[in-house]
């Protein structure tokens, strides 16, 4: 199976008075198409592991390849085209910008990619319309829920058709019936084919990924390792 994330050795050191070892040798290989959960204590590294994976954060020691490509011999240019191309993010946050409709503020990968507005415009439209909000396009984030806001956010992250999406406490903000809500649409889109890799604090968030692995201490407890 396609590996679309391959991860050998990875050290990340933060230096800000004292020297923190936030990965300490992560070695994890992600199959195209498969649902991961990220789980562990605070601090263990979770989202430290997720921003190095998706070229966020530079890592001191080791390699990363997504979708074969190494993002730390890329320059800051071309890792954030990269990025911009074949990857969509959702944060707990949902990052929405205020003064845009729903539509507009899932239009904004497209747009930064060069796409045609009117293209853009029909892409966002049928994306929104994928995640259950057809009816809420035209609605600014504060006429929204915060399931609603969320599930805009995860429109915005797949209307360009990335390769990997990356999700970083993605129910963290959200009630027990939003938060199930946006589960179901990831584990239709990941049944779609989608890549999905997601921290979560969430137990009943990770039981529904098909393969959780846990971290501790800047480390893979368990569940990782070459595929």
């Amino acid at each position: 199976m396609e590996q679309i994330v391959k991860a050998r050795g990875v050290r990340k050191v933060y230096r800000s008075g004292s020297v923190v070892e936030a990965l300490r040798g992560i070695d994890l290989d992600i199959p195209a198409g498969e649902l991961l959960a990220i789980v562990g204590p605070s601090g263990s590294g979770k989202t430290t592991l997720l921003n190095c994976l998706a070229g966020l954060e530079t890592i001191d020691d080791g390699e990363i390849l997504i979708g074969g490509a190494n993002l730390a011999e890329l320059s800051d240019d071309d890792r954030t085209e990269y990025r911009a191309k074949s990857m969509g993010f959702v944060f707990q946050a949902f990052n929405l910008l205020p003064v845009l409709s729903a539509v507009e503020n899932v239009e904004i990968p497209m747009l930064l990619l060069g796409a045609g507005t009117k293209e853009t415009r029909a892409r966002a439209l049928e994306t929104l319309e994928m995640v259950g909000l057809a009816d809420r396009a035209s609605h600014r984030p504060d006429q929204l829920s915060g399931g609603e806001q969320q599930r805009v956010a995860v429109a915005r992250a797949l209307v360009h058709k990335p390769a990997v999406v990356w999700a970083d406490e993605p129910t963290g903000n959200l009630d027990s019936e939003s938060t199930q809500a946006v589960m179901e649409l990831f584990l239709r889109l990941n049944r779609e084919g989608q890549t999905i890799v997601m921290v979560t604090h969430n137990p009943q968030i990770a039981a529904a990924a098909a393969r959780t692995i846990t971290m501790r201490d800047g480390r893979i407890e368990d569940g990782g390792g070459p595929g």
